[in-house]
């Protein structure tokens, strides 16, 4: 961290003799010591080459095994196919790479990409070079390339499966490298196989992570996340969802509160934008662009965190008086049941990991500041200030709890299935709304671990001494 603030002009105080030694950060693809953000996520200057150099030279390998090699700073070198494949699970960017293979990225995106199945089996079996380029692919085998990172990057004898670098085309929008033991383990209740529509960071291999030592939160990111914080309004939502008993809601009145309540969470929204600690280090324009393109997924994220009460206690209750009709059933639509699905999955994962007020205000500070927008005109500072809160969420996460070294990659990858989900429901037909969020809340409401009505995710606080 003190190297990071420091190339980002952000002084802080002394590290207390606490060396770099003292406080890795790892690399996503093979556990190595990692440099920075590399493509997209966190990664080791070895595994950055790597993917840099197959993109650029269009390279297609393969696997003499199972395609579900061991990845590791030792055993990396052993299988280029598998390694290229943990890349593209874990969130690189080939976007970035410029053209003409020289330093630099272009099209920079701080955060993992997700790609579905189908693209991912078109980039390893060199499909997309030649659809992009008419070039012929080029085969190499698992000794086609290596690097020097590093020391101790030599091969080791064995060579176990791992169980989360698994690539299945069973369905399209399966993610890779969740298989349902793992899922369970995670979620803690069992479901349905459809769950599988999952980020795929979430199969963050436990051979990557180790518990970090205890040590204080850095001077410079509780300033920052005490800003954040600051920013929100934490007060319960003012809409009315108060129902008489025996009163029966209809499609449209429920419809008309949905709305009711997305109007009063994009106000608060707006209100929040003019309360952050950067706003003067943006133009109103970029602001709107990033409002317009981001604001279902902070109303997502809000309504699955910080309002969460009210949304599966006071909500929910109103939607059990609403009674859809045959007609209403029979036309729910497939993305509907997507949404669906991934609502509830996400409740399910926010409900475990009991996110923090403070990791709260980071998540929707990193989602909000995304450059991946046509029209901006300070993407340089963009990328700085998500850069700057990636960090520090980071930061927050490995001093709160040292012992859940998975915990920050969790809790970004539910960041891209936030944006799926935002997405995704663009294309749910209006009418069809108030029967999603009756299914959503109602199986949330009465799932084994959901939290009794009243009651919030967001259940822990007092990080900044004071508050």
């Amino acid at each position: 961290m003190m190297g990071f603030y420091a190339d980002h002009g952000l002084h802080s105080e002394p590290s207390d003799g606490m060396d770099d030694q003292a406080d890795p950060r790892l690399c996503l693809i093979c556990g190595d010591r990692a440099t920075g953000l590399h493509y997209g996520i966190i990664s080791c200057e070895g595994c950055k080459g790597f993917f840099k150099r197959s993109i650029c030279n269009k390279r297609v390998y393969r696997c003499s095994r199972d395609k579900n090699c061991e990845m590791s700073r030792k055993q990396r070198n052993r299988c280029q196919y598998c390694r290229l494949l943990k890349c593209l699970q874990m969130g690189m960017n080939r976007k970035a790479i410029r053209e003409d293979g020289m330093p630099g990225g272009r099209n920079k995106s701080i955060g993992p990409v997700e790609i579905s199945n189908e693209e991912m089996e078109r980039i390893m079996t060199g499909q997309e070079f030649k659809e992009d380029a008419g070039l012929p692919e080029h085969t190499w085998g698992n000794n086609g390339d290596s690097d020097h990172s590093s020391p101790d990057n030599g091969v080791s004898e064995g060579n176990q499966p791992s169980p989360v670098s698994t690539l299945s085309s069973s369905r399209s929008l399966e993610m890779n490298g969740y298989t349902a033991t793992y899922r369970d383990q995670y979620v803690g209740t069992p479901v349905s196989s459809h769950y599988q529509f999952l980020p795929h960071l979430f199969g963050y291999a436990q051979s990557v992570l180790r518990p970090t030592l205890a040590r204080s939160l850095h001077s410079q990111s509780q300033t920052l996340v005490s800003q954040l914080v600051a920013a929100e309004d934490l007060a319960p939502l003012g809409t009315p969802m108060l129902i008489e008993d025996g009163y029966r809601v209809t499609q449209g009145e429920l419809f008309a509160l949905l709305c009711r309540l997305a109007d009063e969470l994009l106000f608060r929204q707006i209100s929040w934008i003019k309360r952050l600690p950067f706003f003067c280090e943006l133009s109103i324009e970029d602001y709107t662009l990033l409002l317009s393109a981001t604001w279902q997924e902070l109303i997502l994220l809000s309504s699955l965190t910080i309002y969460s009460g009210q949304m599966f206690g006071d909500l929910a209750n109103v939607t059990t008086k609403y009674s859809p009709s045959d007609y209403e059933l029979q036309g729910f639509s497939e993305d509907g049941m997507d949404v669906m699905e991934r609502l509830i999955y996400l409740f399910r994962k926010f409900n475990q990991l009991k996110v923090s007020n403070e990791e709260y205000a980071c998540m929707k500070a990193i989602n909000f500041l995304t450059q991946d927008i046509r029209g901006l005109t300070n993407v340089s500072q963009l990328e700085k200030l998500n850069k700057r809160y990636w960090y520090v969420c980071q930061d927050l996460a490995e001093y709160k709890y040292p012992h859940q070294p998975k915990r920050f990659p969790e809790i970004m990858m539910c960041l891209p299935e936030i944006r799926h989900i935002a997405g995704k429901l663009v294309n749910v037909p209006l009418e069809q709304l108030p029967l999603l969020f009756k299914a959503v809340l109602h199986s949330c409401k009465f799932s084994p671990n959901t939290l009794q009505a009243g009651t919030t995710t967001c259940l822990t606080t007092g990080l900044i001494p004071g508050n």
